[in-house]
C-alpha cells in the first residue's frame, strides 16, 4: 500500500476528487493548510500599505491506495490540479505498513 501526500491549488480540489473518483479512489482526507515552495509568497496592498504574504493557501489530500494503484492516482491528480503556473503543487508517495478499518476489524488493502 502507498500513502499519496499532494499539496494542490485549493480552487482544484472539487476537479481532483471528481477524477480521483472516477479511477475509483474510494476516500481521501483533505486538511487546507498554508505553505510556501519557490514562489516564496507574494506582495499585497491592503489600505494602500503593502505587506508581504509568506504562506500561500493550499489543500493537503492524504490518500491510501494499493501499491498497483499509486501511479495512476499521481498521473490524475497531476492532470488535473496542473495549472501551468508556479505553485501548483508537490507529490510524495510513501510506503504504508499497515492499515485498520476501526469499525469492522479489517486490515490492509480490505481496510481501504
Amino acid at each position: 500500500m502507498k500513502l499519496i501526500i499532494a499539496t494542490i491549488k485549493p480552487f482544484k480540489l472539487e476537479e481532483v476528487r471528481e477524477a480521483l473518483t472516477e479511477i475509483g479512489v474510494r476516500g481521501m482526507m483533505v486538511t487546507e493548510i498554508k505553505g510556501f515552495g519557490s514562489q516564496s509568497g507574494h506582495t499585497e496592498i491592503y489600505r494602500g500599505a503593502e505587506y508581504a504574504v509568506n504562506f500561500v493557501p493550499k489543500v493537503k489530500l492524504e490518500i491510501v491506495v494499493a501499491a498497483s494503484m499509486a501511479e495512476q492516482v499521481m498521473d490524475t491528480i497531476t492532470k488535473t490540479a496542473q495549472t501551468g503556473k508556479i505553485g501548483d503543487g508537490k507529490i510524495f508517495v510513501l510506503d504504508v505498513a499497515q492499515a485498520l478499518r476501526v469499525r469492522t476489524g479489517e486490515t490492509n488493502e480490505d481496510a481501504l
